[in-house]
């Protein structure tokens, strides 16, 4: 028989049961209620709704996501062999999506989107870092007036929060194309430029990369032997791709989940080439360290920006006028700039973007957490299929973060 304790915890714990049942279900409504509320502000601008596979092929990713993301894709193998994964995010299908609809993939297309999206979380990760987690966004195609559609989308996406409850709300952007205008400025080899746009990627580790490459300390140390490294040669692509095959044959190491052969022996080519290479040049290295120190109000940006390469190489003021241009086009759209920051080393941990970036951060949650991020992405296209760039913005609404937000400014209020 059950003492009048043990009854006593059996009743506890299924009163606490039903709790978190209820909790879970109004949770889900209010989820399913605030979705459909997003889709219908997205749809009535355009955007045509569309609902992309859950189960996508694993290469298409694994090439353009990133080093941050490639390792927390879930990724398997199916019956057949073929490599897939579940989607870590919404964007890269829609693409899938949009060739499959399109022989040119240039093209002009919305489209709107939710659904959920699946990335690994460590141990303790809190609630709003969960490893299954909904999304609801927009992806736009095609445009012509590059400034024109990023404003659009950063508007809409704010104009949709807002409909659904979010008040204390700020906008941050950041700009790859920007950077890599800076690095033109600061006249340095193709290959630096490409070793910084990769440490870019790392932004609480790219002023310490960026010290170690001007002191000559910036060697990428493997676990490879000289010899495999010696062999390799960037003029020869095919053969070193086969000695790479060869050496992780012999060593029994498999690339599921992984980088592909190409990228890998491209990677282990440049460190090579690296050792061989000088430090970065110490003004070079200054001018960019200068540049991503720029931080604050994006009204007050440009002019930063601008005393900082004055005198430079024809090649920022484009840039630059992009930045004006943008900042005026969010003004006419609706967004109040004085909710709008700039910060030069925020460049997001997807591989994918090649302009703009941005998140929309909640005041109720913390910088790590922001309900909705986005950018420019124009060489997505070619990753997923197509045979040419095209132009390309989007943005992806955390939904249960969004909802958090909402919940925690009403409790902080009441």
């Amino acid at each position: 028989m059950f003492s009048v304790r043990h009854r006593l915890l059996l009743q506890i714990s299924a009163e606490g049961a039903r709790v978190m049942a209820a909790e879970t279900t109004r949770d889900f409504e209010a989820l399913e209620a605030q979705a459909q509320t997003l889709m219908s502000v997205f749809t009535k601008a355009g955007y045509d709704a569309v609902a992309p596979a859950v189960i996508q092929p694993a290469d298409v990713f694994l090439d353009v996501i990133g080093e941050s993301l490639r390792a927390r894709t879930y990724v398997f193998t199916d019956p057949d062999g073929a490599e897939l994964c579940l989607r870590p995010d919404l964007t890269v299908p829609t693409c899938r999506l949009h060739l499959a609809r399109h022989a040119d993939p240039t093209t002009p297309a919305r489209y709107c989107y939710r659904g959920a999206a699946f990335r690994f979380q460590p141990q303790g990760a809190d609630a709003s870092h969960p490893r299954e987690f909904r999304q609801a966004g927009i992806e736009r195609f095609g445009d012509t007036e590059r400034e024109a559609a990023e404003a659009d989308v950063i508007a809409i996406v704010i104009r949709a929060m807002k409909k659904v409850g979010l008040k204390d709300w700020s906008l941050r952007l950041g700009d790859l194309g920007l950077f890599s205008s800076i690095l033109d400025v600061a006249g340095i080899s193709p290959r630096w430029k490409k070793r910084l746009d990769d440490a870019f990627l790392k932004p609480l580790a790219f002023r310490e990369a960026l010290k170690a490459f001007a002191t000559g300390g910036g060697v990428t140390r493997v676990s490879m032997p000289e010899a495999l490294l010696s062999s390799l040669d960037s003029a020869d692509p095919a053969a070193s791709e086969a000695t790479v095959a060869a050496y992780l044959e012999e060593k029994s190491i498999e690339l599921i989940g992984t980088r592909p052969l190409s990228d890998i022996t491209e990677h282990l080519i440049g460190i090579r080439e690296s050792r061989e290479e000088k430090p970065l040049d110490t003004t070079a290295a200054d001018l960019i360290g200068r540049y991503v120190g720029i931080s604050g109000p994006a009204r007050t940006a440009g002019a930063k920006i601008a005393e900082l390469v004055n005198g430079a190489p024809a090649g920022s003021s484009e840039a630059l006028e992009m930045y004006d241009r943008r900042l005026a086009l969010l003004a006419n759209a609706g967004i109040d700039l004085d909710r709008v920051t700039f910060s030069a080393e925020f460049g997001r941990t997807l591989a994918y973007y090649s302009g703009l970036v941005f998140e929309v951060r909640a005041k109720t949650l913390g910088p790590q957490s922001p309900v909705a991020t986005g950018g420019r992405y124009d060489g997505l296209m070619r990753a997923a299929g197509a045979d040419v760039d095209v132009s390309a913005v989007g943005a992806a609404i955390h939904t249960e973060r969004l909802l958090a937000a909402i919940q925690g400014a009403s409790s902080w209020a009441g």
